[in-house]
């Protein structure tokens, strides 16, 4: 062994050695202007060796022999430039690039762990840069599924997103969960759905892949990933600050500011976001509801350690307290009121209801630049979130169902990945990740039973005026006496106030190892395979407290002491490991230089799921997908003319159900399952056209029919055979225009409509009718004028129409047969002033 060892130390020694043999070419690139360009390609088409320049825009490229070269630069939006020179000692060569006439924004993803143009990564992506999104006024994180094909985002709070791709779900805030959608930021995992909606203020990018991502983006991109990448300190002086005021009383304020501490070595960003909004639907019992207020902050170091050697480091804090969440009663009116969800309501405890959520995190990205064809990538992060969501699960002003949601979660992770290039033929990367996640829910109930119990009552006897008359809540001061019916607990008293609470808790480990190769058979032929093994060790814990004081109610449902919840007497606890592998296999063949063609099969997973209830624990088998996919990406006309298409089918087994029902004899039941079966098919299109320098076009499409399989894995008929996945239209699409002519040589102005259409969706797998939202559509536009390319005023208006529509229904309420509805956003429209420094 210690020959072995010692035989690799001198082959590294010798292999240094060789790398540093020849000579040195070296030099900066810059803009016309002197400044540095970041990430520009600087490539020996002789000898198939190249760089990319850094920071501060130096490159380098060693161990080239003497002899004549043509020397190529280039980089995205700036004309590429070629120049012989001849090398016979160590030579400085620098270049100074001139922006391209004009080009599509969002061409450049990193994916595949390496910066590529878009049309060349087998896979479906949908890249968007912060410009664009500025552009269209994206100011919440669920409006970037209006520009997405293939991705829809519900938004009930900061606290519950529903992220669906491709008709798969992602929304259960059980710590013992995996997501079926990985969300990373930075390149850290940031999906536990508590903890996942971040601001999107001073980004780079956003990129979602669409289909199994488990190679690239870990253990739960089941069905996809999205990737928000923010800013990160640059050497530049720069800054902005944009204001803005709006209808409901809206309030924005963001910024940044980024500047050198020391010159060409360390970099610092600080950006911030004030984003406040009035809620627009008015509670009788106090407050608004469907508001916002978040505040945010963000910091970034990079630190230039040597001419191969950058370590960024970014810390966030978001702390989010908006309004309580309008769960507006479908069955029963307000006092003066109807049922209409986009109406007032009249939901209990008023201004008591709302979120309190903190969530920060830091992570350090360590990149080192070993030589032209290895790269060493270190990413360490830091996490966590803390909520707290008070909200009326009944819809209406009576004390029944008072809820609070407290969750907790705090993350480690390292990863470690090798990144190798040689002879423009083979690229790729393998390496190491260590993820470590502590998380808990409770959900305490507060009632009055007197109110829970003709709930109750109601529910038995289908006499929804035992509950409610005219908007006003009735009483039970005792379960009635009639022994016949409720045997020793007839005429029993009721409390006035009683609370429980159950809670689950999630603490998990895992480690994966990873590859990613890609081989070009022929310069336009390649093929990409990606495999990941996972190691996982899952605990799990559950327990329910009993009541403060034991509940009568409880005694007719099998819950006694308590109203809701079955007693655990104490934490019950369950632990197992796992070991899986997903992979993937892509093929990628460049038609012309203009049109790419793929195709690719990959397999997904969702982690095992060890459920615990009162009755004992459950070991769920872990969710999987098989998906098909081909397509074709096209880049035209110097980069201003992208147009892709798709087509995926997928198989989805062991199709993880949970369904809470109330029943008289047992109370509130949430029953897992998971041999659930279906299958999917649909195709994706986008299209985005530049027609002038700053001045486009784009629309995109996405069709998809998801439903349940007649028969589950064990070949029994599903009882959800033939149904539709919850929150899936069929049809949805978007388009828009931004159009921005300049008026004189320092100012433009600007004109930015655009459209987006989804067709009817169900908010339940059930598929109830009353519980779904009919086909509607959503215009929006932005004007405004730009002078001197550093002052910006606009006006905008979202949801021109003011389109009535919801974005959830039944809820918690569905459980007990009332079920409630959560209006989507009426029209807002403001006025925003931005200004570069």
């Amino acid at each position: 062994m210690q020959k072995f060892y010692s035989l690799c130390v001198l082959f590294f020694f010798c292999y240094i050695s060789y790398a540093q043999n020849g000579v040195k070419l070296q030099g900066k690139i810059t803009t016309e202007d002197g400044e540095p360009i970041t990430g520009a390609n600087i490539t020996v088409p002789e000898i198939s060796k190249g760089t990319t320049s850094d920071y501060s825009g130096d490159y380098q490229i060693q161990a080239i022999d003497k002899g004549t070269y043509t020397i190529k630069v280039s980089f995205i939006g700036y004309r590429t430039l070629t120049k012989e020179v001849t090398l016979n000692t160590n030579t400085t060569l620098n270049f100074k690039l001139e922006e391209s006439a004009f080009e599509l924004e969002g061409l450049v993803v990193t994916a595949q762990k390496r910066e590529q143009k878009n049309k060349d990564v087998p896979i479906a992506i949908t890249s968007y840069g912060n410009e664009f999104l500025q552009k269209q006024n994206v100011q919440e994180f669920d409006q970037l599924s209006e520009f997405v094909p293939g991705l829809q985002i519900q938004l009930q709070s900061a606290n519950n997103p529903g992220i669906v791709i491709r008709g798969i779900t992602s929304d259960n805030g059980d710590s013992r969960v995996e997501p079926r959608v990985s969300v990373f930021q930075n390149g850290v995992s940031i999906s536990k759905s508590r903890g996942s909606v971040v601001e999107l203020y001073d980004i780079d990018r956003v990129e979602v892949l669409k289909g199994p991502q488990g190679t690239l983006f870990g253990r739960g991109a089941e069905i996809g990933a999205m990737h928000i990448i923010n800013n990160t300190a640059k050497n530049e002086n720069a800054g902005k600050l944009t204001l803005g005021y709006g209808n409901f009383n809206q309030f924005r304020a963001t910024g940044y500011v980024n500047t050198p501490l020391v010159k060409d070595k360390l970099f610092v960003r600080l950006a911030g976001i004030y984003s406040k909004r009035d809620g627009f639907i008015d509670n009788l019992s106090g407050g608004d509801l469907n508001g916002k207020e978040t505040l945010a902050f963000r910091g970034s170091l990079k630190y230039m350690i040597g001419m191969n050697t950058t370590l960024d480091v970014i810390a966030n804090w978001q702390h989010d307290t908006p309004p309580g969440t309008a769960f507006k009663s479908g069955t029963y009116a307000p006092v003066g009121g109807d049922t209409n969800p986009t109406h007032f309501a009249d939901l209990e405890r008023g201004k008591e209801l709302g979120l309190d959520r903190t969530v920060y995190d830091i992570t350090a990205n360590l990149k080192h630049h070993i030589n032209e064809n290895w790269d060493f990538t270190s990413i360490t992060a830091y996490r966590e979130f803390d909520s707290d969501e008070a909200f009326d699960a009944d819809g209406t002003a009576a004390p029944a169902l008072f809820f609070h949601e407290i969750a907790k979660g705090k993350q480690f992770s390292q990863e470690v990945r090798f990144n190798f290039s040689a002879d423009d033929k083979l690229h790729g990367f393998f390496g190491g990740n260590f993820f470590f996640e502590d998380g808990s829910q409770a959900a305490p109930l507060i009632t009055n039973e007197q109110s829970y119990g003709a709930l109750i009552l109601s529910y038995l006897t289908g006499n929804q005026d035992l509950f409610m008359v005219d908007g006003v809540p009735q009483f039970f001061p005792a379960i009635p006496n009639d022994p016949d019916t409720f045997g020793q607990a007839a005429g029993a008293p009721l409390n006035e106030a009683n609370r429980e609470s159950y809670t689950n808790y999630g603490k998990n480990y895992s480690g994966d190892i990873f590859a990613d190769v890609s081989y070009s058979v022929i310069p336009s032929l390649s093929f990409t395979l990606g495999l990941r093994g996972t190691w996982e060790n899952i605990n799990a814990g559950y327990e329910v407290e009993d009541a403060e004081t034991p509940s009568f109610i409880g005694a007719l449902l099998s819950t006694y002491p308590n109203n809701l919840f079955a007693p655990t007497n104490g934490r019950l606890e369950a632990s197992e490991n796992f070991l899986s592998t997903v992979g993937r296999f892509a093929v990628n063949f460049e038609a012309s230089k203009q049109l790419s063609l793929f195709g690719n099969i990959a397999r997904g997973r969702r982690p095992n799921v060890i459920n615990i209830d009162e009755t004992g624990a459950n070991t769920l088998a872990a969710e999987s997908v098989w998906s098909y996919e081909v397509g074709a990406k096209s880049l035209f006309l110097n980069n201003r003319l992208q147009f892709d298409v798709n087509a995926y089918t997928y198989k989805y087994r062991h199709f993880q159900t949970s369904i809470t029902t109330f029943d008289p004899e047992t109370g509130i039941n949430t029953n897992p399952d998971d041999s659930g079966s279906a299958t999917s098919y649909g195709f994706e299109t986008a299209f985005q056209y530049a027609f002038a320098r700053n001045s486009n076009f784009f629309a995109n499409y996405s069709y998809i029919d998801a439903s349940f399989d007649d028969e589950d894995e064990n070949g029994n008929e599903q009882e959800l055979a033939g149904n539709t996945f919850r929150l899936t239209p069929k049809h949805s699409f978007s388009l828009g225009v931004n159009y921005q002519p300049s008026i004189t040589k320092n100012m433009d102005l600007y004109v930015r409509p655009s459209y987006s259409y989804k067709s009817k969706v169900f908010f339940e797998e059930t598929n109830k009718p009353g519980v779904s939202q009919d086909a509607y559509g959503l215009l929006n536009f932005k004007v405004g004028t730009i002078i001197n390319k550093k002052y910006e005023v606009n006006f905008f208006m979202n949801n021109v129409l003011d389109e009535e529509y919801i974005i959830d229904g039944g809820n918690t309420g569905g459980g007990f047969g009332i079920p409630t509805f959560i209006a989507g956003a009426p029209r807002f429209y403001g006025v925003q002033a931005s200004v570069k420094f």
